[in-house]
């Protein structure tokens, strides 16, 4: 049975391994998930998806063809309005700068640039305002903003048809909210009924993102929810290669990058279809709702509403459901998920998130500790046994089996669990990785200071000095460990491994370095204890004397 430190290490590797391998997916097609393959099929092929608008390929920007812009803001968001279809054309976040030394507010969406990304929504059917060219819509003025005292504000957009319907186009932000609300009221004039869709989707470039960089997110894609899907991913290669077509109650439709989304939303408890095409270099998502008839000199409404803004999980999961699932937390996310609201509510008490992952790690590993203690007990125990193990595999060299029953009659006669030193690690790998991810994909992590010289936990440490300390506290370790590797290979390699990690976390978030460092200090306070507990027991003094030697 090797050391403590050598399973630790190779737990490590293991974990290391396994981030990598999630990273990988994010940058690789995904395959069709079984559940949509009877629903998904391709432009042109099926009769399920409601007929879409003639101009739904072609944007204001792609010809030089728009109408006036206009702008609204709120406290947090302030967007562009194109007054031909309206659309979103532009999306500021004004709480969220682009660098820690840029502090231009991010631009979610735009329209100028080699990047398009832009929010597009209007009405089609029978009597929608897509048929043919879109509609330019009136407004009274060109700025609007949120008054000090008031709880939103609205764009009302308005435009009569030449059968004399007339379409009103609300956009309305709320204080405080990233969740924009977009609603038709649409009167008819006609002597005769009419039918009327909503479609609205996301329509942006297809390039790849620049940076990004081993252990960084670095998805650019789709995605969507339907009633049999809670979260997938739909990449930018899925939508050009097999364009999607479900119908389902409810759900949302969303473009991803790190940190931010944005991601219209359908009545949840109307039946729509989601949608995707591929045509120019540009990605569309979206969905069309159901049919809405309008009755002679009545009023109908259509409601939906797009978020435009950061991941923060608690806000979405109130917008739709699993909308909150945009924040990648990998395969671990109902790890991750409970692991980060009680990061969040540390975060709440002391006021610092670097303070805050202090903490978390304290606990964790306090939490851990019964099963650290039994693991060194267990490790050490079984060293003690290595003479007798021997003499076992000697005496039964040709006879497997009763090698196998002796060693088995031993552990049980000892009270020895040969297990004991893996499944404390074997427990920790889910947590270590469930907060790797946490870590990374937290918005509330972006640009924030810890102490000193530490400006951004969601960046790598500018000066490199907490990767160099926590490979000192890795050395510590090591050193403090016993070990019964007596291959001098096997030791150079153990010797290299501090030096290894220091080099592999450089490139790590501050606020993941962080965690290791602190971690790695609890954990040589944790071998102090346990190996004096063990001497008064006399089960350490025997790994002391040989490593004398």
């Amino acid at each position: 049975m090797e050391s403590q430190r050598n399973l630790l290490l190779i737990g490590l590797l293991f974990v290391s391994f396994l981030i990598y391998q999630q990273w990988g997916k994010d940058h690789s097609p995904k395959p069709v998930n079984t559940e949509q393959t009877t629903t998904q099929t391709h432009s042109g092929q099926s009769n399920n998806l409601p007929q879409a608008p003639g101009d739904v390929n072609a944007t204001p920007a792609d010809d030089g063809a728009h109408g006036q812009l206009i702008t609204v803001q709120s406290d947090v968001l302030k967007l562009t309005i194109d007054t031909r279809g309206g659309d979103i054309v532009e999306a500021d976040l004004l709480k969220y700068a682009k660098t820690e030394k840029n502090k231009n507010p991010v631009q979610l969406l735009n329209i100028n640039g080699a990047h398009k990304y832009t929010a597009r929504s209007g009405l089609i059917g029978d009597n929608g305002l897509a048929k043919g060219q879109r509609p330019v819509y009136s407004v009274d003025k060109k700025a609007f903003k949120l008054a000090a005292g008031q709880k939103q504000v609205t764009v009302p957009l308005t435009y009569t048809g030449q059968n004399g319907v007339v379409y009103h186009k609300l956009i309305t932000l709320d204080k405080g909210s990233y969740d924009v609300k977009v609603d038709y009221k649409v009167t008819n004039n006609e002597n005769k009924p009419i039918s009327v869709q909503q479609f609205a989707e996301l329509k942006q470039t297809t390039q790849k993102a620049k940076g990004g960089f081993f252990g960084h997110p670095n998805y650019r894609g789709g995605a969507y929810s339907s009633d049999n899907t809670r979260y997938e991913k739909y990449s930018f290669g899925d939508i050009k290669e097999k364009p999607l077509n479900i119908n389902t109650k409810g759900g949302w439709v969303a473009m991803l990058q790190h940190y931010f989304a944005a991601a219209w939303v359908p009545p949840q408890n109307q039946e729509s279809t989601l949608y995707s095409r591929y045509q120019d270099g540009f990605a569309h998502i979206g969905f069309i709702s159901a049919k809405k008839e309008i009755a002679p000199g009545q009023t109908g409404q259509l409601t939906s509403s797009i978020w435009i803004g950061p991941e923060l999980q608690d806000k979405m999961a109130a917008v739709a459901p699993h909308l909150d699932l945009t924040v990648d937390y990998g395969w671990l996310w109902f790890i991750s998920q409970p692991l980060f609201k009680f990061l969040k509510f540390l975060h709440s008490i002391v006021g610092n998130w670097g303070v805050a992952i202090i903490l978390i790690t304290l606990i964790v590993k306090g939490v851990m500790y019964p099963l650290t203690r039994a693991q060194y007990t267990s490790m050490a125990k079984m060293r003690i046994l290595q003479p007798k193990m021997k003499e076992l595999r000697e005496r039964y060299a040709d006879d497997r089996q009763k090698q196998s029953q002796a060693m088995m009659e031993l552990y049980k006669k000892e009270k020895v669990n040969p297990l004991g030193g893996c499944f404390p690690i074997a427990l920790q790998m889910p947590i270590f990785i469930a907060l790797y991810w946490a870590f990374l994909g937290s918005v509330e992590l972006r640009h924030a200071p810890f102490i000193f010289w530490i400006h951004d936990l969601s960046a790598q440490d500018p000066y490199y000095i907490l990767p160099v300390l926590m490979g000192i506290s890795m050395f510590m370790i090591q050193k403090m460990s016993p070990t019964a590797v007596a291959d001098p290979m096997q030791q150079k390699i153990m010797q290299f491994m501090p030096v290894a990690f220091t080099v592999f976390f450089l490139f790590f978030p501050a606020g993941l370095v962080l965690y290791w460092l602190v971690s790695n200090c609890v954990t040589l306070i944790q071998q102090t204890l346990i190996y004096r507990e063990l001497e008064k027991k006399g089960l350490h003094s025997r790994d002391k004397k040989e490593k004398k030697k």
